[in-house]
């Protein structure tokens, strides 16, 4: 099932095919803490970044529940996992909402 999901990350890996590389108007600069210099981050890699870890999420919680099918997780361990996932997979659907309303509202626009 999730590995359904993992083409959805496939834009990361065809933008590093196609040799892209990010513009100053599509770069945004994240402060790491601990870091001399802050490092630019493509909206791209941003996305691609947070599409791993929602991946990775649920994986991680159909991994849990099929230890807790076999007995070797307790209940607790279950729920904070499938919580954990569906927290990751409600953010990706916001953005996800988000992006499209701002697509849409910029289609709409008169030229």
């Amino acid at each position: 099932m999730i590995d359904a999901i993992q083409s959805v990350g496939a834009f990361s890996t065809l933008k590093e095919a196609e040799g892209t590389s990010p513009s100053a108007s599509t770069a945004l600069s994240l402060p790491s803490a601990g870091a001399a210099a802050p490092q630019a981050q493509s909206f791209a890699d941003v996305l691609g970044t947070m599409t791993t870890d929602a991946i990775r999420s649920m994986k991680s919680a159909e991994g849990v529940s099929l230890q807790a099918i076999r007995g070797e997780a307790n209940t607790r361990e279950v729920v904070d996992a499938v919580m954990n996932a569906e927290q990751s997979l409600q953010t990706a659907l916001a953005i996800r909402d988000k992006v499209v309303t701002a697509y849409l509202e910029i289609a709409r626009m008169q030229i």
